[in-house]
């Protein structure tokens, strides 16, 4: 039996960041959750590119045109979704999360959701680095993860 699992072993890997403008007040705290991730788990400073787009519903786009550029071994998209008074922010999760995913499954680069979707402000802000963790670290931690075990699936 062959067991293949990634590892949290950084060193070597070049990571791509998108984040999202809206709500900046959590997705700055998210960028320096998913910065110093990488940085704790031995990406390179100078291996870490960060892209900014307006909103979460944008982020695909990004994450698409730089996976289809093979520098990055892993894309991190990074946003935060708070439930308004309308529906916009279902359509907008929705929009966000499968296009992600269909970043992945097109171009062979893991794209990571790191998009949180919260009922209010609150949630949103103990999901970037209070009562919740940093979900931008974990986003950090899943980018090397799926990195390393494309490089050991792919021989």
């Amino acid at each position: 039996m062959t067991i293949y699992e990634g590892t949290y072993i950084g060193s070597g890997l070049r990571i791509a960041i998108v984040v999202s403008r809206w709500n900046d007040l959590i997705t700055n705290r998210l960028l320096e959750g998913a910065r110093d991730g990488l940085l704790r788990h031995g990406v390179a400073a100078d291996h870490i590119d960060i892209a900014w787009v307006p909103g979460s519903f944008e982020l695909p786009l990004v994450c698409h045109r730089l996976a289809e550029s093979s520098r990055y071994d892993a894309i991190i998209a990074l946003g935060a979704v708070i439930r308004g008074a309308t529906t916009h922010h279902e359509h907008v999760a929705a929009a966000a999360s499968s296009g992600i995913a269909q970043v992945s499954l097109q171009t062979g680069v893991p794209c990571i959701f790191g998009v949180i979707t919260t009922d209010n402000i609150e949630q949103a802000i103990e999901r970037a680095g209070t009562k919740a963790g940093n979900k931008g670290f974990e986003a950090a931690t899943a980018a090397i993860e799926m990195a390393t075990l494309l490089q050991r699936l792919n021989g």
